[in-house]
């Protein structure tokens, strides 16, 4: 879940988004201060909660952290709107130091490596366009369902043809201070421990 508040651009609303794709047709139901919001199969794909500061503590950050407290305020002011939806968060850091296994050449565009990267728990395949990414890096790894400080949300691709969860980040796209100019991702030192949280300030 990804959740959004801008009080001085669109008032006291915040989005919980519990889906990374945006349907392409939706229909909403009204609950009090809750409106659902529905993709075409009838599941809830985001939900807005009209008077947010009334039920939670935020502040002006466009991008809300997803917390057990938040989500545990979210579960209150859905039951207190009589709606029946249990939040199944998964809360676990969506930016982490990930280990470049392997990089191989994309079969299909001569710019972009296929990259096995482990993030400690598990193993993702990564499409980068990276002129500098090899293997045995250290690098910053946004999950699926990680939002950038740009805004833009993370989600499963396909890349010319190859699946892709997930993205290797420059210090760009991070937001760091200083970042260069120039292409390329962000290779951290090498004893930066794979899966161990990377914080990014949205």
């Amino acid at each position: 879940m990804n959740a959004f508040y801008n009080k001085q651009g669109i008032g006291d609303v915040l989005l919980a988004q519990l889906q990374t794709e945006t349907p392409e047709k939706i229909h909403t139901e009204q609950f009090d201060d809750i409106t659902l919001i529905k993709d075409e199969n009838g599941n809830i794909a985001a939900f807005n909660l009209f008077n947010a500061s009334q039920y939670l503590d935020l502040t002006e950050a466009a991008t809300v952290e997803v917390s057990e407290e938040m989500v545990t305020a979210l579960q209150n002011a859905l039951e207190k709107n009589g709606v029946d939806l249990t939040l199944e968060v998964d809360l676990s850091p969506k930016f982490v130091v990930g280990y470049v296994e392997s990089k191989e050449k994309h079969p299909n565009a001569d710019k972009l490596s296929v990259c096995t990267v482990s993030i400690g728990t598990e193993v993702l395949q990564i499409v980068c366009g990276a002129p500098n990414v090899e293997q045995g890096q250290k690098v910053v790894v946004a999950k699926v369902g990680a939002v950038m400080p740009s805004g833009m949300v993370i989600k499963d691709a396909e890349l010319r043809g190859v699946p892709s969860s997930g993205m290797i980040c420059s210090a760009k796209e991070l937001a760091l201070p200083d970042a260069p100019q120039e292409k390329g991702i962000l290779v951290l030192p090498e004893d930066a421990e794979t899966g161990s949280t990377f914080e990014v300030k949205a």
